[in-house]
């Protein structure tokens, strides 16, 4: 994409990171709709501030004109991403601009929606309204890349995570792997994710409640879904019993009936889905069918099985590995030693960054 180099002052990056900042806020809480900052400025002063709303709508430039108690006539807007100028459920951004009269607009990247695209500049200059453009593109681009692959690939993009002990073992019956600090830091990719998923085996295992419980934000916990091929998962585990307050998906394969029923009544929304010649799900087409219900974002909770499956596959767009300091020796199982030798392979060897939750290593791979 070719840049026009437009000169941008010291207060003009100060005031797109802000709305920059303010979209970081939201990302993973906007639903199909991206997470959108927007800052009004006039005579140097902020006079307001606009964020995506929860679920996407309304969007943040509507918000910012709603929040602001002074006349916009001859403000600027500095907005995170492009304008839309569609109609959609709601009406375009641009003639919300236009209507109050804002002199300026700075954006820091063009959206990718076929219906918006690079439009929004041609429509506000005919009313003489001045359009900067890709103002801190670069964090902009970052922010953005996961609705940007969404979007373009009609796919979510993928983040997978996964805890072993220092001999690389995934499960123990005598303790918890990891420490406190690494259970919060998956508790807020569970946040900042629209939807999970995992397999039955590896809830029958280990009886996950697949939520956020973070203090404060356990009502964004994430849509959950789960390969069940032959709909093993048990009847008084937690995710069947909070069914009902909580979005549940199985993907399933098998016809039992009873089951069935039993999972309906629960609250849970069954997919039938074909297997491969494997005799496995294929994965990208059950992605396609988690796109299809409105997920951008899917954090992939799985054990050693589907996270092998996802690396031979190349889906994952990050991954998460968080290790222990402690071997777990005879009282491990489920060792993972050939996954992490596959991670440098479906990722930049380069693109790692090693950091510590107190004792507890993270590798991510992006």
């Amino acid at each position: 994409m070719s840049l026009k180099k437009d000169k941008f002052n010291s207060k003009d990056k100060f005031y797109m990171n802000l709305a920059l900042n303010l979209a970081i806020n939201r990302v993973g809480l906007t639903g199909t709709n991206p997470s959108v900052g927007c800052v009004i400025v006039k005579h140097n002063n902020i006079i307001s501030l606009g964020q995506t709303s929860l679920n996407g709508r309304p969007h943040a430039e509507y918000n910012a004109v709603k929040n602001s108690k002074e006349n916009l006539k001859g403000s600027t807007m500095y907005v995170s991403l492009e304008p839309c100028s569609h109609y959609g459920k709601t009406p375009p951004c641009t003639k919300l601009i236009i209507k109050n009269r804002i002199k300026k607009l700075y954006y820091a990247v063009n959206d990718v929606d076929k219906r918006s695209h690079n439009r929004c500049s041609k429509i506000l200059s005919k009313k003489k309204i001045i359009v900067k453009k890709f103002l801190l593109v670069k964090k902009a681009k970052n922010l953005y890349k996961s609705y940007f692959f969404s979007k373009t690939k009609n796919l979510p993009y993928v983040v997978g995570k996964i805890a072993c002990s220092k001999d690389n073992y995934i499960y123990t019956k005598s303790r918890i792997i990891t420490n406190k600090h690494s259970r919060s830091f998956s508790h807020l990719l569970r946040y900042k994710n629209q939807a999970i998923l995992t397999s039955s085996k590896t809830l029958n295992i280990d009886n996950s409640k697949l939520n956020c419980r973070l203090e404060g934000l356990e009502s964004f916990s994430p849509i959950r879904f789960i390969l069940d091929k032959n709909l093993i998962l048990k009847k008084k585990s937690y995710l069947v019993k909070s069914a009902k307050s909580l979005k549940t998906y199985i993907f399933y394969n098998k016809k039992n009936n009873k089951k069935k029923n039993f999972l309906i009544k629960s609250g849970i929304k069954l997919i039938h889905s074909q297997l491969n010649k494997n005799n496995q799900f294929d994965l990208k087409n059950i992605l396609k069918k988690i796109s299809n219900i409105g997920i951008n974002s899917l954090l992939v909770e799985g054990g050693a099985k589907l996270t092998d499956s996802f690396l031979k596959d190349k889906l994952f767009n990050e991954f998460y590995l968080f290790k222990s300091p402690v071997k777990l020796g005879k009282k491990g199982s489920i060792q993972i030693s050939k996954i992490i030798n596959k991670l440098p392979h479906n990722f930049d060897y380069k693109k790692k960054i090693k950091t510590f939750l107190d004792k507890d290593k993270v590798i991510y791979y992006y």
